[in-house]
């Protein structure tokens, strides 16, 4: 088996152009933060506050130590496959086909849910009435973007990292400042008694917060882009997961200071609740704008990707051929991204935001079980990255994916094998017509 540190390039196929290496550390650590940083933490707080009640702090370490193993093993494996596709690819060559396929499956469909949960997040910072029709606008409008081929660049990812840094520097200040109300999460927790959630809400709710901290396959997916792809993107990824961990704890006690337990647990918007609670409550247009720059800037990168995801898998007849359609002036994957938002609006018009923000976890808890999985089988392996992280992450993410809420369980195992049910029957259709030719 190759050797780890070979950073070696894919050969490229005749007529086949390669993406140019232009980013480096620094870059690198900038998209992977405002990946994590995106909508996410405008939105995960409440689901998992009304789960953990007064421990939420333990689910952001538990989520942390989560996606300290995947960010290792995805390091590991972007490394030695440095090309676009992510674990849909090292699944493929390292554990066979059907293993890659689960990975894909669960990204595609967990992504999918995500760029509901973000929609869905900008439509209650923007307009709390009307959250829904905003949502579906969004989408539609950022397709359109999307379909010209204006995809984000890493300068406006430094600008939107720049403005969501900003606006979470101003919670922060707002809810130090106060005033603290009595019966704050906070208070609740050093009584001994939250009233919503507890010690059985941890896993759960770890679960979910580990939606906020998944940008970080992001930076894996740029193999193609960065220079000395061997030692950047492990250090892009491990600094931008150190950063966001920093972020999330420190938000997660700030909020259970500032808003009482059921008000934290039951907000729509809790960072902007936390704001027009405090002494500085005229500034929640900038927390409005500050999260709607965020969720736009998340959203229009997760069309993207999960376009691209699907446009590999229909590439390798994983889904159905349409989907690998390449057009226009601008040559994106069209049918793909169609495809896209036409689920995401869907969902937007039947689910809530807990249970999209559940139906993403699942689904990309799921594919990084595989990535564990498939970095567990590499040969060469540096010193950071021992075979027991490989199997803490794997069996971590199955443990938070079987125990968050029930809806978004069963929801997305549903998809799951019907996905796989679906692969199983075309293989058997393909077999018998080799067959008989």
């Amino acid at each position: 088996m190759a050797s780890h540190h070979s950073g070696q390039q894919p050969r490229d196929r005749p007529g086949q152009q390669r993406l140019q290496r232009r980013l480096g550390v620094f870059d690198s650590t900038a998209i992977g933060l405002g990946s994590m940083l995106g909508a996410g933490v405008f939105v995960v707080f409440s689901p998992a506050a009304a789960l953990a009640g007064p421990l939420l702090t333990f689910s952001v370490a538990v989520a942390g130590v989560i996606a300290y193993c995947n960010a290792v093993a995805s390091a590991q494996l972007a490394a030695k496959y440095p090309s676009s596709g992510g674990t849909y690819v090292y699944g493929r060559n390292q554990l066979g086909e059907w293993p890659g396929f689960i990975a894909g499956w669960g990204f595609v469909t967990g992504k999918t849910a995500s760029c509901a949960a973000m929609a869905l997040t900008f439509g209650h910072y923007l307009a709390p009435a009307y959250a829904t029709p905003v949502a579906v606008a969004a989408v539609v409008v950022l397709t359109g973007v999307n379909l010209l081929g204006i995809t984000r660049t890493a300068l406006l990812t430094r600008i939107l990292l720049a403005v969501v840094l900003a606006t979470l520097v101003f919670v922060a200040v707002a809810s130090i400042l106060g005033p603290h109300a009595p019966g704050t999460a906070l208070e609740a927790g050093a009584r001994g008694s939250g009233g919503t959630g507890g010690a059985w809400g941890v896993l759960p709710a770890a679960g979910l917060m580990f939606f906020a901290f998944a940008g970080y396959a992001r930076i894996a997916t740029l193999g193609e882009e960065v220079k000395d792809p061997a030692s950047t993107i492990p250090r892009a990824i491990l600094a931008a997961l150190a950063a966001a961990f920093v972020i999330y704890f420190g938000l997660a006690v700030l909020l259970q200071w500032q808003l009482p337990a059921g008000r934290l647990a039951e907000s729509s918007a809790p960072l902007l609740d936390a704001v027009t609670s405090s002494r500085l409550s005229g500034g929640a247009p900038f927390v409005q704008a500050g999260a709607a720059a965020a969720c736009l800037g998340a959203l229009l990168a997760l069309i993207t990707g999960v376009g691209r995801t699907a446009l590999a898998m229909a590439r390798e007849r994983d889904l159905p051929a349409p989907l690998a359609r390449v057009g226009g002036a601008h040559t994106v994957p069209f049918v793909a991204e169609l495809a896209v938002a036409a689920a995401v609006v869907v969902l937007l018009l039947t689910t809530n935001v807990l249970t999209v923000v559940g139906f993403s976890s699942f689904g990309v808890l799921i594919y990084y079980a595989v990535t564990n999985a498939a970095a567990f089988t590499l040969a060469g392996r540096p010193r950071h990255a021992p075979r027991w992280l490989n199997v803490l992450g794997f069996f971590g993410c199955l443990v938070l994916a079987a125990t968050l809420p029930p809806a978004s369980v069963l929801g997305m195992a549903a998809v799951l094998a019907a996905g796989v049910a679906g692969r199983f029957l075309v293989l058997r259709v393909r077999g018998l017509r080799l067959r008989k030719g």
